[in-house]
Formats: structure tokens, C-alpha cells, sequence
């Protein structure tokens, strides 16, 4: 009768030393190995490496259970990119899941007072992962204009100043067609009735508005230069708005607008052109979109500073009132030293 082979006593070893380690891992991928919310990015095509040391960066304890579980888990093999907030006591097990179904948190994404599409990437950029750019090229894009069915220089209407949620490794194309739904959004059924009264269509109003805006930041007095903006286009006289002149010379640090800047040959200058901007001059903000909706029905036609620099406007129905007016801001600036 054959005596059963005994294995070797290193085989036995063997086993007993991996049983030991594997229960050392089951155990340890279920202790906190962070000791408060700890928030990460995970940059897209990140490699497995790069992960483990973005953990590690940011004070995540036993990386080395968390680097064995995620290759036992097949986390090696695709990281998943996005913006992580590992929660307080998180265990590797956790944090392993977490990046392996891309439980990513949203980041808030805040843009306001914003003049031109290089100013608008660059904002942007600086709370997504997509660089500025890369979001300047796709937001000058003829194609990205044509698929919203918008002019290229209304591109920038589309971003309705506010904070808006996103994931940040959202992609250009996905935040413009975001963007573009919360426009839809924003033009509810309230709004929508009274462009009748306007009439002018949405991006005509966004565009009277970023004129407004730029105007003033006094809300109370917004319905009322917008009145004069609309009786201004229904007499078909030119707006003779600043802030365009400005935008056409290119200088946004001007303060005393001179002849000279009233005369550059820009279809955004309104002192040579009748009618509006080709698009807005700025992300007006909602207060200024709504003055333009509920303007004030008068008969004023021109409107100046005040002289105490207050941000207030003498309104005027006639020339030489308003000369009046503006002979008085005028003195105020040279005797303030505005040149």
C-alpha cells in the first residue's frame, strides 16, 4: 500500500505566510486611511502610478493595501478621471470603488463680467480640467456657432452669468450644449412673453443688455437707460453707447471716451453704425437682461453721467439739455484729472 505524499514543508509554509497576508489585506482594506474629507483630481488619462501618487500627495494613508486591492480590482487598468471627494474615514476599499465607478462630485463652475471669449476660456479653465486654449479654439469654432444656430460673435450670449454644476473633466462640446440648455432654461415662458414688447428677439435683448450692463451697475437705473436704448433703435438713431467704443478700440481701461475713439471703424462702434452690436459686448448679468425685458417706457433719448461720479445718469429728451448735462461731467473729469 503507497504511503500520500506529504508536501514540502515550504509549500505548507508558503500558503500559511499568503493566508496570513491576504487576511492582513482583507483587514486593512476596511480601516480609514483618511482623516478628513480629502478632495483629489484625476486628470484624464492618468496612468495607475500617477493615481497612487495624487493619493499620496494628499495624505492618504496605506496606499500600499490600496495599490493591492486596486490591481486586484482592475483599477490598474483604467483610472477613471475626475474630481474625487474621499470622505472622512475612508477605507482603501472605498477609495478604490470610488475611482473604479467614477463616483466623481461636481465641481461649481462661476463666470460672471466677463468682456471677451479669451476672458471667458480663461476663467473657465482655471475650474475644469480642460485648458483655455482648448476651450478658446472650440468656442471660436464656425462649427460650434453653426450647430446652436447662432452668428459666431453671439457665442458668448450663450453664457448666462451664474453657478452652474458640472463634472470637471467635462469635455468643451458637452459644456456648450450645457450651456446652451441652461439658456433654454433661463428663457422660461415669463421672459419669453415679453420680447413682444421689446421687439427684438433673445439674443438681441442679451446683446442690448451687455451694453446696459457696461453702462451701469446701478440695477435701479438699468430699465431706464435700456428705454433709451429702445427708443433710440425705433427712431433708427445710432445707440452713441461708450462701452462700445470701447470694446472697438480694444482698451477697457479707457475713462474718458474722446472723439477719437468714436470714430474707429469697428461694426462695434454704435457712434458709426446704426442698430446693435453684431453680439454682446460682455456676459451681461441677469438684472441687466431683465431691465432690458421690463424697460421703462419714456421719452428720454439721451443720458449722462452725473458729475459726482455717483453712477447716477441725468436722462435728457432734448440735445441741448443734454449738452447741458454733459458739459457738466465733462468739466468734473478734467478737474479730477480723467484725460
Amino acid at each position: 500500500m503507497q504511503k500520500k505524499a506529504r508536501r514540502p514543508r515550504w509549500a505548507i509554509r508558503l500558503i500559511i505566510v499568503v493566508g496570513v497576508v491576504f487576511c492582513g489585506i482583507l483587514w486593512g482594506a476596511t480601516k480609514p486611511c483618511t482623516t478628513a474629507p480629502t478632495e483629489i483630481v484625476i486628470p484624464t488619462g492618468s496612468t495607475y502610478s500617477a493615481v497612487l501618487d495624487t493619493l499620496s500627495s494628499a495624505g492618504v494613508e496605506r496606499l500600499g493595501v490600496i495599490n493591492v486591492v486596486g490591481r486586484l480590482k482592475k483599477l490598474d487598468r483604467n483610472p477613471k478621471a475626475g474630481h474625487y471627494v474621499l470622505p472622512q474615514g475612508a477605507t482603501p476599499m472605498g477609495i478604490v470603488n470610488m475611482l473604479r465607478s467614477g463616483a466623481q462630485k461636481p465641481v461649481k463652475l462661476t463666470f460672471n463680467n466677463i468682456r471677451t471669449l479669451e476672458d471667458l476660456s480663461g476663467r473657465i479653465a482655471e475650474q475644469i480640467e480642460a485648458d483655455s486654449l482648448t476651450l478658446l479654439r472650440h468656442l471660436t469654432s464656425p462649427s460650434t456657432a453653426e450647430k446652436y444656430g447662432i452668428a459666431q460673435e453671439e457665442i458668448i450670449g450663450l453664457f448666462v452669468p451664474n453657478t452652474y454644476e458640472v463634472w470637471w473633466n467635462i469635455s468643451p462640446e458637452a459644456l456648450t450644449d450645457r450651456m446652451a440648455k441652461e439658456w433654454d432654461r433661463f428663457w422660461n415662458k415669463e421672459r419669453t412673453s415679453k420680447l413682444a414688447r421689446t421687439r427684438l428677439s433673445k439674443m438681441e435683448v442679451v446683446t442690448l443688455a451687455s451694453i446696459v450692463y457696461e453702462e451701469t451697475k446701478n440695477v435701479g437705473e438699468m430699465p431706464k437707460i435700456a428705454g433709451v436704448y429702445i427708443n433710440r433703435l425705433r427712431r433708427g438713431m445710432p445707440l452713441q453707447a461708450c462701452p462700445t467704443a470701447k470694446y472697438a478700440v480694444g482698451d477697457f481701461t479707457i475713462k474718458r471716451v474722446l472723439h477719437k475713439h468714436t470714430q474707429v471703424r469697428s461694426p462695434y462702434n454704435t457712434y458709426i453704425n446704426r442698430g446693435l452690436t453684431p453680439g454682446p459686448i460682455c456676459t451681461p448679468s441677469i438684472a441687466s437682461i431683465d431691465a432690458v425685458l421690463n424697460y421703462t417706457d419714456h421719452k428720454y433719448i439721451y443720458f449722462c453721467a452725473k458729475e459726482d461720479f455717483s453712477g447716477t445718469h441725468y436722462f435728457s429728451s432734448t440735445l441741448a439739455e443734454h449738452n447741458r448735462y454733459a458739459a457738466r461731467y465733462t468739466k468734473a473729469l478734467s478737474k479730477a484729472g480723467i484725460r
